[in-house]
């Protein structure tokens, strides 16, 4: 069984035991799971359904693998940069992305 989902703009095919890193987003500090709700297709080998955008009562459990604040992440280090040919000018910008690292414990359809 795999589900597709929607958390922070982007989508996630996601299984059961899956490990992904999803937006950072606010959870308080003594929960032990998420519920995404934006559940777009789910399928269990047999049947699908699909959303029009969203599937009414489904939901993906998610739990953290250590405490809520421990499962910040972070995401690989960019070099942006900004250049302008012939002007003798250049500017290199680091950046770093924060996730949050979930398991995915059920699908709920």
């Amino acid at each position: 069984m795999y589900a597709i989902i929607e958390q922070g703009g982007k989508q996630y095919k996601v299984s059961q035991g899956d490990v992904i890193n999803i937006e950072l987003t606010e959870v308080p500090d003594d929960a032990k799971t998420i519920e995404l709700d934006k559940v777009l297709f789910v399928s269990d080998g047999q049947t699908i359904q699909v959303g029009a955008p969203y599937l009414d009562g489904a939901k993906v459990v998610a739990s953290f693998k250590v405490s809520a604040e421990d499962a910040v992440v972070k995401g690989p280090k960019l070099y942006p940069m900004h250049f302008r040919r012939r002007k003798n000018s250049s500017k290199k910008i680091g950046h770093r992305q924060k996730y949050l690292q979930v398991v995915i414990d059920s699908i709920e359809a």
